[in-house]
């Protein structure tokens, strides 16, 4: 199997299984408890229909959107992920050159592996970078004006995560950084062995964002103590509050899943929100995010940015989020697994397919911009 054998999202993942070493590839594919959360976000838009419409002159078509003040070229956007040179050895090198060619925004983690700085450099899209709350106010707020030095355009707090999922396929195979493997897991990397000559052969692997403020060497810190023992569960909204003062510019709550809190986050001067459940890998049999959309976008649709993201695997899922109210989709494990696969080519394989599945729908719909979509367009089941 070659990459120009991937047309879809299942190609994808089916060759960066092949590829990636059986720990790695699980800590991208799995989720938290029995999965069902994770299931159900894919599923949540087989329950919703798309009601076409004809002969509306669609010879030409812009997919072009702004959200929290970033005009991107098309209605979706890499998230922000973990760890990405564990997946391929250029990481998010590889993400933000192909979200560059396309014209669309990136996200950075506090848990990436190429700083914000290099990256800022390299590329003049819209660049989110995502943090966490830790209990070290100090750390929050020079992360913060790090974010701010380095010229990222967008702040975006994970609220969801304020304590590790359980996410059994980690467990057993010993998934942590530093890698401290079951046995089946290093029976699983002998398997894969170019992915250890990659590993190996390119720079040390290292945590740019938090590397001055967190010792991940001593021990084996991995990513579930990490979030157990470094991020604050006491955060709240007046902490919150602080910080979008601090950073006074575009600011966006990833994790909200309420119409109360939507709410709030508009009253405290948040520029956006993404309704998310973190891809299933948080809170098991919570809601999915698609499922949400339509009363959080009633309830706060004109006085914030709505987006979401979670289970996005077509382009005619990012046509009903977008018919019902999001200004933009995020996509993660859609970009994860071919960049797994094949680096910067596989990601911008995955994004043209995106793309060029938007564009068609939207002339198969009857729409030549992206402010034509409505729930006139839906039906649910």
């Amino acid at each position: 199997m070659r990459l120009s054998d991937c047309h879809n999202f299942h190609d994808f993942r089916a060759l960066a299984q092949r590829r990636l070493p059986g720990p790695i590839f699980n800590y991208i594919d799995g989720a938290t408890d029995d999965e069902s959360t994770h299931r159900r976000n894919t599923a949540s838009f087989d329950r919703c229909d798309l009601v076409p419409n004809v002969l509306r002159g669609v010879a030409d078509v812009d997919i072009s959107v702004t959200v929290m003040g970033q005009r991107l070229a098309m209605p979706f956007y890499c998230s922000p992920t973990a760890l990405q040179r564990l997946f391929h050895h250029d990481g998010e090198r590889a993400v933000a050159a192909a979200a560059a060619k396309y014209g669309t925004m990136f996200g950075v983690s506090s848990l990436g592996t190429v700083s914000l700085e290099e990256l800022r450099r390299e590329h003049s899209t819209p660049q989110v970078y995502q943090f966490y709350f830790h209990k070290d106010r100090g750390l929050n707020r020079a992360m913060m004006q790090h974010a701010k030095e380095a010229g990222v355009e967008v702040m975006m707090l994970t609220v969801d995560s304020i304590t590790g999922g359980n996410r059994e396929r980690d467990l057993r195979t010993g998934f942590s950084i530093p890698l401290r493997l079951t046995l089946g897991g290093m029976m699983q990397f002998a398997h894969r062995p170019m992915w250890g000559i990659n590993y190996l052969t390119h720079e040390r692997f290292k945590l740019p964002q938090l590397d001055e403020h967190v010792d991940m060497s001593g021990g084996a810190m991995s990513i579930g103590r990490y979030f157990t023992e470094m991020l604050d569960p006491s955060m709240n909204w007046s902490d919150v509050a602080e910080m979008v003062q601090l950073w006074n510019g575009h600011f966006c709550l990833k994790g909200i899943m309420s119409v109360a809190d939507a709410k709030r986050a508009a009253e405290i001067g948040c520029t956006g929100i993404v309704l998310s459940n973190h891809g299933g890998r948080q809170l098991d049999g919570s809601r999915a995010a698609f499922d949400q959309l339509a009363e959080v976008v009633d309830a706060v649709g004109d006085r914030i940015d709505v987006m979401m993201d979670g289970g996005v695997q077509r382009g005619t899922h990012i046509l009903k989020a977008l018919s019902v109210g999001a200004k933009a989709v995020g996509v993660g494990r859609y970009y994860l697994y071919p960049l797994a696969a094949a680096g910067q080519a596989g990601v911008e394989r995955a994004l043209g397919l995106m793309q060029a599945e938007i564009v068609r729908g939207m002339k198969l719909m009857g729409c030549s911009s992206i402010g034509q979509l409505s729930r006139d367009n839906l039906r649910f089941r």
